[in-house]
This record gives structure tokens, sequence and C-alpha cells, in this order.
């Protein structure tokens, strides 16, 4: 038994282990990487459902605009210049 101690056996199953522990811990990592996937999966599907409804409304918007730069009548009504106005600030 003397004879083992002297022989870095120890030092073996002590480095044995902490590689172990080591290995663990990325696994660990990787999990909770894994767990977290789905979450941001969501989360850019939000988003992109959100720049949906803004690109759509900005399109909407820009026609609207662009129908009423069209009309002649523009410089001359007031009301309608106004619309103008209106559509140009949102």
């Amino acid at each position: 038994m003397t004879a083992l101690a002297g022989c870095g056996y120890n030092d073996i199953q002590r480095s044995d282990e902490q590689v172990k522990s080591a290995w663990s811990e990325v696994l660990n990592q990787y999990q909770r990487r894994n767990d977290l996937v789905p979450n941001l999966v969501n989360t850019v599907k939000g988003f992109a459902a959100q720049e949906q409804q803004v690109l759509t409304q900005v399109t909407e918007l820009r026609s609207k605009v662009a129908a009423s730069r069209r009309r002649r009548r523009l410089l001359n009504d007031p009301a309608a210049f106004r619309k103008f106005q209106e559509a140009q600030g949102r």
C-alpha cells in the first residue's frame, strides 16, 4: 500500500476528477444555451411581426402621401394642403 502512494496514483485520480468536473461544467453550459434557444426564437418572431406591422403602416402612409401629391388642387385648396401636411407629419 505504501508503494502505491509514491507512484502518483492519487495524483492521477485527482486529475481525473478535475477533468470530469470541468467537462460536467461544459455540458451544463451547453444545456443552458440549448434551453435559451426557444426564447431567442420567440423573441425574433415577435420582432419580425412588429417590423412587418411597421412596414405595412409606413407603406400605406407613403401611398397616401403620394396620392395627395398628385392632386393639382393641392396648391389652390387650403383644406387639401392641410391634409397633405398632416399626411407628411405621420
